[in-house]
Parts: structure tokens; C-alpha cells; sequence
């Protein structure tokens, strides 16, 4: 029997428009009633995810920015593991020194110093206020859930291996869309962030179930008893992962779970 069912939101949960489906509503809500504990995973930090927790309406917990911090359903912050502004600092010289658009956060805001695309690409995407600071890393004064690079997919590709390389033992580096490079925390993963919950909550990680499609979602894929890879998931993702489901536009995960834990047809 499953005990709980974790997913990430981009590229997961949610359609290419950025809104969840009522049938997705209906089956997360039914489990939940069920016993089941429901919890979102998201890269994005608790600002950019409260809408959508809000329109469940049916989570027991959330992780936000990419496992480096739990809230309750009430969005209270049950755990927190954050960069200290010196290691800010360094990713977002990283960044300079490799000519890429870096952001940090701020009390619920991103900060940038540059005029990019992205910064207006981020915010449309994210529903966040972004803030211009003359220079980056001197705004970086206070301890920040992540920080992330922003650049043509290509460019990402050649600068993970590199941030990994740099910043091993001390900060995690990994990529949520092919455009993000995420910087955060060492031990600030979605797996560790579903092990605390698992411990808070008391469910079993064997008994649980967890959905995602790119890199910063393999290690709670792994650590899960039963991992899926949504159908657009990277190739390198399903390649890992045994177990797909339909895509993100064909609501894979209420799909899934109507088959696997509620044993209803899945069409229409």
C-alpha cells in the first residue's frame, strides 16, 4: 500500500500553461482522503509555490527550492537549509565569470543585476517580483534557498560539470529545466528533503511513490520505492528510471496513479 506520493510541479504536475487540471485536483485530493500523503517538490521557492499548494488544497507538507526547505500546509517552515551569503557570493562569481545570468532571493523577490531576457522570462514563469541591485554579489547579505543560473541550454550543458567539479562537498549543482542551473546547499536535494518528510510525517520511503522529469528530480526518483519518470522526462532521466507515465499535458500523473493505487480506468 502506498503511504505517500511526492511530485514535482514544472514539467510534472503541471501543463506546459502553468495550471493543473481538475481531474489532477480530483485524484490527488481522493488519495489524500484515502490516507495518503500528498506532497509537492518543486524547485521553486515557497512564494512561486503557494498558489498551487493552495489549489490542491489537500497537501500534508511541501518542499521548496529543490529540498532546501519543508513547509507545513499551512505554509508555516518546518525545516530550512540555506546558503550562507559567502557561498552566495561565489556561485554568482561563478556565474559572472562564465558571462551567465544569476539570481538570488530575497524575503519572497529574486534579485539580478543584469538586463536579460531572463529576468522577465522568470518572472512571467514563476509569478515572482524581480528586483534590480546595481551589483550582484554584494546584495547577497543574507542567507538565500538557492541560486540560479539562467542561459541557453547548451550553455547549462557545458557549465554543470563545471559547477559540479567547483563547488563539490560544498554547494549541489543541478539543472530543473534545460535553461536553470540550480546552486544550492550541499545536502539541500528533493531525496534528503523526502527523507525528512518521510521521518516527520511517518510514512515509509519503500511505500512511497514519487513523480518527476529532469535532474534535480532523480534523487527523490531513486529514493522512492516507486519511482516514475513522466513520458517528457529527459532521456537520461528515463533512462534510469523503470517505470513511465504519460506526459505532463495528458495529466501522466493522475493517469498513473487512477491505474496504480485507485485500479479506475484512465481515459477521458
Amino acid at each position: 500500500m502506498i503511504q505517500a506520493v511526492v511530485f514535482d510541479l514544472d514539467d510534472t504536475l503541471l501543463r506546459d500553461d502553468r495550471t493543473i487540471s481538475s481531474r489532477t485536483v480530483d485524484t490527488l485530493r481522493r488519495i489524500r482522503r484515502m490516507g495518503v500523503h500528498v506532497i509537492p517538490a518543486s524547485g521553486r521557492i515557497r512564494e512561486s509555490m503557494h498558489p498551487y499548494v493552495e489549489q490542491l488544497g489537500c497537501a500534508s507538507c511541501y518542499i521548496s527550492g529543490n529540498g532546501a526547505q519543508v513547509w507545513s500546509s499551512d505554509h508555516s517552515l518546518l525545516m530550512s537549509r540555506e546558503l550562507s551569503p559567502a557561498l552566495a557570493r561565489e556561485a554568482v562569481s561563478f556565474a559572472n565569470e562564465h558571462d551567465c545570468y544569476a539570481q538570488i532571493y530575497d524575503g519572497g523577490r529574486f534579485l539580478y543585476d543584469r538586463t536579460s531576457e531572463y529576468s522577465q522570462l522568470y518572472a512571467r514563469s514563476a509569478s515572482l517580483e524581480g528586483i534590480r541591485v546595481p551589483a550582484l554579489p554584494e546584495a547577497a547579505v543574507r542567507p538565500t534557498p538557492k541560486v540560479l543560473l539562467i542561459s541557453s541550454p547548451e550553455h547549462i550543458a557545458q557549465l554543470l560539470p563545471k559547477a559540479q567539479a567547483r563547488f563539490e562537498g560544498r554547494m549541489t549543482a543541478t539543472c530543473s529545466k534545460p535553461i536553470y542551473l540550480e546552486i544550492t546547499p550541499p545536502d539541500a536535494t528533493k531525496g534528503n528533503a523526502l527523507r525528512w518528510c518521510a521521518e516527520h510525517l511517518g510514512f515509509s520511503l519503500a511505500r512511497t511513490m514519487a513523480f518527476g522529469d529532469s535532474l534535480n528530480d532523480m534523487s527523490m526518483l531513486a529514493l522512492a520505492g516507486h519511482g516514475v519518470a513522466m513520458g517528457n522526462a529527459r532521456e537520461d532521466v528515463k533512462s534510469l528510471i523503470r517505470r513511465v507515465c504519460p506526459s505532463n499535458n495528458e495529466d501522466g500523473v493522475a493517469q498513473y496513479i487512477q491505474q496504480h493505487l485507485l485500479q479506475q480506468p484512465t481515459g477521458g
